[in-house]
């Protein structure tokens, strides 16, 4: 692999089927789509590390003992190491990938209000550079499709808790209702960390079922993400 060389990085969709074993699909349905989608993008599957996700903000380095088998249990997971996908699963909230294209590691985060609230991007950052000693000028970041403003009713306990942690400007108003605007507040927070290249996805997942999976949307429903690999 050339050392200038990005990083594998695919978004998957509704099409790709469930990722994730933890909704109630059937379990070799869901392995299926594993296999299909590893085998569409020529990476190994028994190598892929993705996570017992539970709306933390711990941000795991990947090790030795983590595999496809075998997830941590975090929000977000780094590594430098090459041959190694790192995957998240969604359903609304915000999968986010990092890339250090300096020191060539990555990172994935699962950013939905928790996320976003308990600023599990900043930890993530932190850790490149404590880990890898990331320059943050360096660091690319991709936010694939999540709810948006338009669909993401809250109710006032949410509002007060976004106002006491200065997160008011991602609340919008409509006649009674209220709506939160978790792509604003990553925005926020990237322009606050210093990161200068980040896209952030316009796409909302509870506005298009027809190609991604919406837990607001459709209640009990399956996972899509991102994987991404040196």
């Amino acid at each position: 692999m050339k050392l200038n060389q990005k990083p594998l990085l695919i978004f998957t969709d509704r099409e790709d089927g469930n990722i994730a074993f933890h909704v109630g699909d059937d379990i070799n349905s869901v392995l299926s789509n594993h296999e299909i989608l590893a085998l569409k993008h020529n990476y190994d599957l028994s190598s892929l590390v993705h996570m017992k996700q539970i709306h933390s903000n711990i941000v795991h380095e990947v090790e030795e003992g983590d595999s496809f088998e075998n997830p941590p249990t975090c929000d977000a997971l780094i590594t430098n190491k090459k041959n190694i996908p790192l995957m998240v699963m969604v359903a609304d909230c915000s999968p986010i990938v990092f890339y250090d294209r300096k020191k060539h590691a990555i990172a994935v985060a699962h950013s939905g209000r928790a996320g976003a609230f308990k600023n599990i991007s900043k930890n993530v950052i932190e850790k490149f550079a404590i880990l890898y000693n990331s320059d943050i000028t360096d660091i690319e970041v991709t936010v694939g499709p999540a709810i948006g403003p338009c669909c993401y009713e809250v109710g006032l306990e949410i509002v007060e808790e976004a106002e006491k942690l200065g997160l008011e400007y991602a609340i919008q108003q409509k006649e009674n209702n209220y709506y939160l605007d978790i792509p604003a507040i990553l925005k926020t927070q990237f322009d606050e960390f210093g990161i200068k290249n980040y896209t952030i996805s316009n796409t909302c997942t509870c506005c298009n079922t027809h190609k991604f999976f919406s837990y607001r949307a459709e209640g009990n429903t399956g996972r899509f993400g991102a994987v991404v690999e040196l």
